[in-house]
């Protein structure tokens, strides 16, 4: 089981191999990262560990320009412990933290806490006060640092924005490639305002963590976490304008053909076609001829790709 810690210990315990980073998503050149930092620090004896953020940095300095996050801290965990890293730390990104000079987290974090032998970056990796440290000082410090090149897929760079832009006009067959699995989100189910089985369709509200979701609009998808095998739906993913006014994104999976009670499950959402935009109905009769019509075109999907 993958050790979390959310503090920096005062002394490393053994030496560890570290790949330091924000793990937006967990793309497929992140994966890559987590690889080689599994595969040298078995190699070399040493526990693989990550070193990541909370808050984003750019959430901490600039709240409103930051990008929309793709994972939540748990998903972002759980698909480190998929890949095999033995050790998460995460650091909260504060003011203290944003101050701490590059040589000090050099000699404070990277040797005293974690005794860090081996260090994977990217190739713009940036730390300290003002971005001031790099992966050239990391090596004029004596840190043995190996920077992996990016990875391209048909000459498109593989990154956490190229995911988002992917996401935010509904290509998820590119969201798909440059993640190496489908786009998901994860969360409880809890109790909504049951407008969804008013109109008979009963819906799964889905918690989720942040207000700016990196996509909106209703989809075709899977959910996992009930059973077994996924299941089959068609989900709502946006502000509901038709029932809400200025409300929080909400999101709502309809699964077909199932019964049973899910409330406090944790599950998650498979994103696979986007149905359409989300829109403004003038009532709620038109609403629901229109969810009769998306289920049907969700319905369709499966037809053509089954579960």
């Amino acid at each position: 089981m993958m050790q979390i810690l959310r503090h920096f210990p005062e002394h490393a315990e053994v030496p560890c191999a570290l790949a330091i980073g924000n793990f937006d998503g967990v793309h497929i050149g992140h994966q890559a990262i987590l690889k080689q930092l599994t595969k040298t620090a078995k190699a070399l004896g040493m526990m693989s560990s990550v070193l990541t953020f909370e808050p984003h940095p750019r959430e901490f300095f600039k709240p409103e320009a930051a990008p929309v996050r793709l994972a939540s801290m748990r998903e972002k965990l759980e698909l480190f412990a998929k890949y095999g890293v033995e050790r998460a730390i995460v650091c909260q990104f504060d003011g203290d933290f944003a101050a701490m000079s590059a040589d000090n987290f050099i000699e404070d974090i990277l040797r005293k806490s974690l005794d860090a032998r081996l260090i994977l970056v990217g190739e713009d990796f940036r730390f300290g006060a003002h971005r001031m440290g790099n992966v050239q000082s990391l090596r004029d410090a004596g840190c043995q640092v190996e920077n992996l090149p990016d990875v391209e897929i048909e000459g498109v760079r593989v990154s956490s924005t190229a995911v988002r832009q992917a996401l935010a006009t509904g290509d998820l067959a590119q969201a798909k490639r440059l993640l190496g699995r489908d786009y998901s989100i994860s969360g409880h189910v809890v109790h909504g305002d049951k407008v969804g089985r008013q109109l008979g369709y009963p819906t799964a509200n889905v918690q989720m963590h942040h207000d700016k979701p990196p996509l909106t609009g209703i989809y075709a998808v899977k959910l996992a976490g009930l059973e077994n095998k996924d299941l089959p739906g068609v989900a709502s993913l946006g502000f509901r304008p038709t029932v809400k006014n200025n409300g929080k994104p909400t999101l709502e999976v309809h699964l077909f053909d199932f019964e049973g009670d899910l409330y406090g499950h944790h599950v998650q959402v498979k994103f696979l076609q986007k149905i359409r935009d989300e829109e403004k109905f003038p009532d709620l009769e038109t609403l629901k001829r229109q969810i009769a019509l998306d289920e049907q075109a969700a319905r369709q999907y499966f037809l053509n790709e089954p579960i």
